[in-house]
């Protein structure tokens, strides 16, 4: 029988944890009961209850595992840390909130048996606000126009990866893995299945405008240089507008030397504008010195608190 990994990152989901084990372990137990399975949890250091519900979890089944992070680590370092604890010929990344599918494992497997080495589910679809999934959907495309490679839209990383592609992941000597840029950068054929995403039916959702911030620019940074090419662009072509700015404004002067005033508004409107671009470009080059600071550091991509039932 083929092991298959279910890895699921967690914290502070006292009210899903549960739910999303027993759905787990009824569709192996039905549909999937050809196959051996392992329920990996990585906890980011939870504050809540969800470590002890674990622990009670595992103490009855062993097929559940538990990786206790000893700080929260984010949600960039700790999915990934969890898949490449994987031992299954599979690994499905599966978050703890029910918004993935649970039935769509299935579907991956299924796939993953007629040849794909990477099965993901795409979220063409959401019922959650529709301004939220619209900005979503903008930024996908914007980062898809900017990247080098060609991104997977609509994907969060749900979805299954042979053991091939773990043992890839292993590796990248990366300790801030942007986890949806890898899987299009290794370049396998990726089979794509779409899903319309439920809403959160329980809790509350841990991501704020820091954390999709930083996994947005974290998408930019790692795969393209547009934007500081842009910069270079926007410098040189701005440096020809003030020359002749300043070459009209000396034409005028010099023509109406008694009437023609340059005015204090002009000066003032020039300065705004120049410092506010200058301020954004720094911070755009900031943000590729702060990834290339965080590279540098070669820090671990998890140090673990303790883990259960391996």
């Amino acid at each position: 029988m083929k092991l298959i990994s279910i890895v699921t990152p967690c914290y502070n989901e006292e009210e899903n944890v549960e739910e999303l084990y027993k759905q787990v372990k009824d569709l192996f137990a039905t549909t999937l009961k050809k196959y051996k399975y392992e329920h990996i949890f990585i906890d980011n250091a939870s504050t809540d209850q969800t470590v002890k519900i674990l622990k009670r979890l595992a103490l009855r089944d062993k097929n559940i595992k538990i990786i206790v992070n000893a700080r929260n680590f984010g949600h960039i370092r700790s999915p990934y840390y969890g898949l490449l604890q994987a031992k299954g010929e599979a690994a499905i990344l599966l978050v703890s909130d029910l918004q993935d599918p649970v039935y769509l494992i299935s579907d991956f497997v299924s796939n993953w048996e007629a040849g794909f080495k990477i099965v993901v589910g795409v979220k063409n679809e959401s019922m959650e606000s529709p301004i939220f999934f619209f900005i979503r959907k903008m930024y996908y495309h914007l980062i898809g126009q900017l990247s080098d490679i060609k991104l997977i839209k609509n994907f969060t990383g749900f979805g299954l990866y042979d053991r091939q592609i773990i043992d890839i992941m292993r590796e990248i000597d990366d300790p801030y893995p942007y986890l949806r840029g890898l899987i299009s950068d290794i370049g396998f054929e990726v089979k794509k299945i779409p899903y319309v995403q439920p809403i959160r039916e329980r809790g509350f959702t841990k991501n704020n405008f820091y954390t999709l911030y930083d996994i947005g620019m974290l998408g930019i940074t790692n795969h393209s240089k547009i934007p500081l090419r842009i910069a270079t662009f926007a410098g040189f072509s701005l440096g020809i507008l003030s020359f002749l700015m300043a070459l009209i404004q000396l034409v005028l002067k010099l023509v109406l030397w008694d009437s023609y005033s340059f005015g204090l508004t002009t000066i003032v409107i020039g300065i705004f504008f120049f410092s506010s671009v200058q301020l954004f470009f720094i911070g755009i080059i900031g943000e590729y010195i702060g990834s290339i600071h965080t590279q540098v550091m070669k820090r671990p991509i998890v140090i673990e608190k303790e883990r259960i039932n391996f």
